[in-house]
């Protein structure tokens, strides 16, 4: 099957002496190689991890798919792959074709391809089909440099990929008005640049591969049946690693059953919580054609609410909750295709302020006949603020899991009010690897590579913040709880004793899981373990209204539902007095530490105490 590669054939040769090798001027990038760009460690992890993932030898693989992600870095170089969504930072849109593809051949080896066939016609395709998943990766993107970002040489004229890889400085901006989803269209214009003639002429001997490669590459992703399955799980996986999520379960986790959790509970919090088309302070306007909900308000209560139903797997912050509602089709784009639109309220009586809104689509939460009467005021469209500007502003607001901010209020205010200004310069930030995002480690675990072992250390919380702890590597075995008794509705207002209800409730109810790769409590030495401070943020993310009585402490949340667990003298100290424990955690691939309280009591949480998880030591 392979025969046409086996020969031997010259690698494409990068014409060096045409790349300038002087220092190009101030606001100019130099192009590099192919061979500099994917000279960084992480880049050649990720290298040899893929090729790992494949049954080929060094030549081959070189041919495969060596040569055509060399084709690639030299086409995307240092652009990022957002302007302000994931891997948004020099070098971004490299380090999401490398990662995206990683995680396709990981997912890629849980399928026999081409599904329905023989098993000696899924032998014999099973490397075209492990090699089209690879590109189909690679390339689901590179639309981007073509019609998402405008490139200009020193001289000022235009740089289009169709050209061929940069030679020259270059320096380049996002195209304001710009159409989301269009560089989807635009891979068709670019994917003979990554894949040559002799690639694309193996796969065409293959009739299933190709036409659901070619719908891949045209974005229509419904057409391209396990094939665009793949690629999408892997895109939101590299996604919420750059997001700050976890990978695994963004990759198990079905696209539908996240999109019904999400408008349920937004379904819910309409009925329920959220006030709608007040003269003044509200939650939202419902006008004729669309509901409009400020938007920090909104996605912070419709967190809290999904959180407290022990849903998990919920964004780590505001703007990846955003992007998550307008990838699941819930929210109408701006202009510029993002989440945020700008508006200002206006009432009858004359109260007017100015939010940031997301606009959903009045028929996905109502029926025709439930749909309430419409804003009597105006709700107008500001065009000033670029969407990209209102994503920032209101990330920086935005309360990130385990560190929410302290001033969350219950309904907007003037506050909320976001007033950016831009400018259309062209934007080349240093090249500066150390500020980007570097994940590697946790994903070449997740994809069963070992990564190099790490420990948190931490002191005491009477004298520091507890370090945000990782949690361990591997999976202990499924505790069954016992039954304990039925503890008063979680209502009334946040405390010490309202924190203990919640945290057993949690348990009871399996809302919170114990003894388990991410767990917030486990069971040590014949007592309860909390994890500090991840246990108290949970909890703070519940109940947000807890961020205006920490304000008024000058406290974090999170710190404050401490304090108040603290003055209930329900853990144990050390010998020292000091309040928190030190666990070490021991696994296949790498061994970390967590810090948290131990319990006097476990019956304040347990009628049976479960075995204790034998990954955990206490120190």
């Amino acid at each position: 099957m392979l025969s046409l590669f086996q020969r031997k054939r010259l690698l494409p040769v990068i014409d060096t002496t045409a790349i300038p090798l002087t220092e190009p001027l101030k606001g100019l990038t130099r192009p590099e190689s192919a061979a500099s760009l994917l000279s960084t460690p992480r880049r050649q992890r990720l290298l040899e991890h893929i090729w790992q993932r494949t049954s080929l030898s060094r030549q081959q693989f070189a041919l495969l798919y060596r040569a055509p992600l060399e084709r690639y870095a030299e086409l995307v170089q240092l652009f990022p792959a957002s302007e302000s969504h994931h891997h948004a930072y020099p070098g971004g849109m490299l380090d999401h074709g490398l990662e995206i593809v990683a995680y396709a051949l990981k997912l890629r080896q849980s399928h026999l391809l081409p599904a329905g066939t023989t098993p000696e016609d899924q032998a014999a395709q099973a490397e075209a089909w492990t090699a089209a998943t690879a590109y189909a990766a690679l390339l689901h993107d590179i639309g981007k440099i073509a019609v998402d970002q405008h490139v200009e040489h020193e001289d000022g004229s235009a740089w289009h990929p169709w050209h061929g890889p940069l030679t020259r400085p270059y320096r380049f901006r996002y195209r304001e008005g710009r159409e989301y989803r269009l560089h989807s269209a635009a891979t068709g214009l670019l994917y003979t640049r990554v894949l040559d003639g002799s690639i694309l002429d193996w796969l065409n001997g293959f009739p299933l591969l190709w036409s659901a490669l070619l719908y891949v590459l045209a974005g229509q992703y419904e057409h391209a049946g396990v094939l665009g399955e793949l690629v999408i799980q892997a895109d939101r996986a590299s996604v919420a690693q750059a997001l700050g999520g976890d990978p695994a379960r963004a990759m198990a986790a079905p696209k539908h059953a996240l999109q019904r959790k999400l408008l349920e509970g937004l379904r819910y919090l309409l009925k329920e919580e959220l006030k709608l088309n007040q003269p003044q302070a509200s939650d939202g306007w419902l006008t004729q054609d669309a509901l409009w909900l400020v938007s920090k308000t909104v996605s912070d209560k419709l967190r809290a609410h999904l959180l407290s139903q022990g849903i998990d797997g919920i964004p780590a912050n505001n703007t990846a909750v955003f992007n998550v509602l307008q990838d699941h089709g819930m929210l109408q784009p701006n202009p510029e295709g993002k989440a945020i639109w700008k508006a200002t309220v206006t009432s009858e009586s004359g109260w007017s302020n100015t939010f940031t809104f997301l606009r959903v689509a009045p028929a996905l939460i109502w029926e025709s006949g439930e749909r309430p009467d419409p804003f009597a005021g105006t709700v107008a469209i500001d065009t000033t603020l670029t969407s990209e500007a209102a994503d920032a502003a209101v990330a920086e607001s935005a309360p990130v899991v385990g560190q929410p901010p302290a001033d969350q209020e219950a309904s907007p205010s003037a506050g909320d009010t976001v007033i950016v200004s831009t400018s259309a310069v062209f934007p080349v930030p240093p090249r500066d690897t150390a500020s980007a995002p570097d994940a590697i480690d946790d994903l070449l675990t997740m994809i069963g590579m070992d990564g190099s072992s790490s420990a948190v250390h931490g002191e005491d919380s009477s004298s520091r913040a507890t370090p945000n702890p990782t949690a361990p590597s591997p999976l202990t075995p499924t505790t069954q709880l016992t039954h304990v008794a039925s503890s008063p509705a979680l209502g009334g207002q946040p405390s010490g004793e309202h924190f203990m209800v919640w945290l057993r409730e949690g348990i009871q109810l399996r809302k919170l899981i114990i003894n388990d790769a991410k767990a917030l409590v486990h069971t040590v030495s014949d007592t309860v373990y909390l994890v500090s401070p991840g246990v108290f943020q949970r909890y703070a993310q519940e109940y947000p209204q807890v961020g205006a009585l920490a304000k008024q402490e000058k406290q974090q949340d999170w710190q404050w539902v401490q304090k108040r667990f603290e003055k209930l003298h329900q853990h144990r100290k050390q010998p020292n007095g000091l309040n928190i424990w030190t666990c070490d955690v021991l696994g296949p691939r790498k061994s970390r530490r967590l810090h948290g309280y131990l319990l006097g009591d476990p019956s304040l949480l347990f009628t049976e105490l479960p075995p204790s998880n034998p990954y955990l030591n206490l120190v």
